[in-house]
Order: C-alpha cells, then sequence, then structure tokens
C-alpha cells in the first residue's frame, strides 16, 4: 500500500504488526513521506526490488524470516539506508543488525521525532554528491586534501591510525559503527577479533581532539556496541 498523494522520499516499512504499520503510516506522511508497506519478508524484497524506496524501515520478528536475512539480501545489490526498528534492546542484538548491513538501529516504542532524525540522517549520507574536502564539527575540522586536523584553529598533531579513526567517523557522521566495523575499516579484516584496539586508539584519540576527555562532546560511545561521531 503506498500513500499517492504525498510527493516526499519513498520509505518501505516492513512490520508484521498491523498497528504499528498504521502509526508509522499516518505519521509518515503527516510529514511529506510517501509509504510502501510489506508485513514479511519476501514481501520486502519483492517491493525493495520493484518500487526502488529511498528508505527501508525494517522490524526484524518477520513471520517467514528473520529481518537480518532481509538485510543481508538487500546489501547484495543494494546500499538504500535501512533503519531498523525492534523490539530486541540486546546490545548484541543491534551490533549483529548493523554489522549486516543496517545503517541504524532504533528499540520500540520510538518517537517520531526521533525516527524522523535518523532517517534524516541515513537519507543524507546516501544522497549523491562530490566528496567533500573539509568536515567541520564545531570548533574541530578536518582538511581531506591536506590530511590535516585542527581544533580551535590550532593544528592537531595525530598518529596514522588515529587519523584514519577520526576520518571514517567523520565520513559517517551521525551513524553508529560497531568495533568490527571500525576494525575492519581502520585495521583490516584479520583485526576483527580485537576490540581493545578501537578501545586504546580511541582514547588517545579524545585526548587530543575533545575539550574535556572524559566528557567526549563528539566521539560518543554506544555501549557494548561501537562509537558515532555527533553532527552539529
Amino acid at each position: 500500500m503506498t500513500d499517492t498523494e504525498a510527493h516526499g522520499p519513498l520509505v518501505l516499512v516492513v512490520d508484521d504488526e498491523p498497528q504499528m504499520r498504521r502509526f508509522l503510516r499516518t505519521s509518515l506522511a503527516a510529514h511529506g513521506h510517501r509509504v510502501l508497506e510489506a508485513a514479511t519478508a519476501s514481501e520486502a524484497l519483492m517491493l525493495a526490488s520493484s518500487h526502488n524506496p529511498a528508505i527501508i524501515l525494517l522490524d526484524l520478528g518477520l513471520p517467514d524470516g528473520d529481518g537480518l536475512n532481509v538485510t543481508r539480501s538487500v546489501r547484495e545489490w543494494t546500499q538504500v539506508p535501512i533503519v531498523v526498528i525492534s523490539a530486541r534492546g540486546r546490545e548484541d542484538d543491534k551490533v549483529t543488525a548493523l554489522d549486516a548491513g543496517a545503517d541504524d538501529y532504533l528499540t520500540k516504542p520510538f518517537g517520531v521525532q526521533e525516527l524522523l532524525a535518523r532517517m534524516r540522517v541515513a537519507l543524507r549520507h546516501a544522497a549523491p554528491g562530490p566528496p567533500q574536502q573539509e568536515l567541520t564539527f564545531g570548533t574541530l575540522h578536518i582538511d581531506l586534501a591536506r590530511r590535516l586536523v585542527s581544533r580551535d584553529g590550532a593544528e592537531i598533531h595525530l598518529t596514522p591510525i588515529e587519523y584514519k579513526l577520526l576520518t571514517l567517523l567523520a565520513r559517517h557522521a551521525g551513524k553508529v559503527l560497531t568495533h568490527r566495523q571500525i576494525l575492519r575499516e581502520v585495521w583490516g579484516p584479520g583485526a576483527v577479533e580485537q576490540p581493545h584496539y578501537v578501545r586504546v586508539h580511541m582514547a588517545e584519540l579524545r585526548k587530543k581532539v575533545e575539550p574535556d576527555p572524559a566528557r567526549p562532546q563528539w566521539l560518543v560511545t554506544e555501549p557494548a556496541v561501537g562509537y558515532r561521531l555527533r553532527e552539529g
């Protein structure tokens, strides 16, 4: 089912609960989104391939399969943003979903404004555009072309690992990256079972870029999941 009167991005809502689909349909349509609905994994995959949605909101507990398998299947052919909406609130559930290819994870119940904010971040990351050469987060500035990092106008000297860690988070600002994702991108596939690498280097990085490393303003910990560079 699609809302034909709205003209915003097409959202595929995948949830087997009619009440949740109705809530999301009404809330999203009120903010200009078009909504497509699926109640099963097989229906979700069919609609994702035939309608090319701008973003997918995906429940994990589906009657004919796990939403994780939907995520993995979708990731075989498209990078459409996937925001998991699930009653599973354990950290390892979140990590598994993010490692499977989801862009974000919201635990039910959640507020409409938080959902819309997460969707905006995911859609912004998916929007095509020229690669950015400079990134700014408050007083923290990253010049990717010159490989320079500064805070309050003063250059910060980072090790190669610290620079890779910071720029990885900066390129995905607002998005949670799991320990495994960070290890794979910064240290390589052989390091994915070494989470202490991330903790040690993140502590050193915070000392250099955060005004108060004990209360990080930008490099935020998602407990037992990973890290996120806060936008705005």
